[in-house]
């Protein structure tokens, strides 16, 4: 439980200290689909607790979805596998749960409704839109993906999340 713990502050104090007056404050994201189009968009916004993203997809599977930051900023579809795995500058393992993560680009799960729609918010305090290595705009870049299934928070390395089903490169 302290090991948890101490990872939140420590993701805290990175994004705290990653953040500087001069860099980014928000970036956005348009979510393709395997097919290639446009489902959605998602905004991601500095705070002083962390990075803060806004989703708003359509066109999914209805039921519980695995979200992630990943380590490269390309969409290419159909299967996504060019946004690389996930974000993880420390080298952790996949998961919340799982005792040597999480990656910095995990994040929990979130429900599509029967219509496939969903509007959600996610919090990550291990990223920032600052500089560092918690960067999401390090050389290369980095991707919002949406999995086919629910994460479990502790397989490594993806959750057994299934397979990329959307994906947007994250812009300033």
């Amino acid at each position: 439980m302290y090991v948890r713990y101490a990872h939140l502050l420590v993701g805290l104090l990175v994004a705290t200290i990653g953040f500087r007056q001069d860099s980014a404050s928000s970036a956005r994201a348009d979510f393709i689909n395997a097919q290639g189009q446009k489902i959605g968009t998602a905004v991601v916004t500095q705070t002083a607790a962390g990075v803060r993203i806004d989703v708003n997809v359509a066109q999914l599977a209805a039921g519980t979805h695995a979200f992630h930051i990943h380590a490269l900023g390309k969409c290419e579809a159909p299967d996504f596998k060019s946004a690389g795995g996930h974000f993880n500058p420390a080298g952790k393992q996949h998961g919340k749960d799982n005792p040597y993560g999480p990656h910095a680009g995990d994040m929990m799960n979130f429900e599509v409704d029967p219509d496939g729609n969903a509007k959600f918010s996610a919090m990550n305090i291990g990223v920032t839109l600052g500089e560092g290595a918690n960067s999401l705009f390090h050389e290369g870049g980095t991707a919002l993906v949406i999995h086919e299934k629910a994460d479990d928070y502790k397989t490594d390395p993806a959750g057994n999340a299934g397979n990329r089903i959307a994906c947007g490169v994250i812009q300033k």
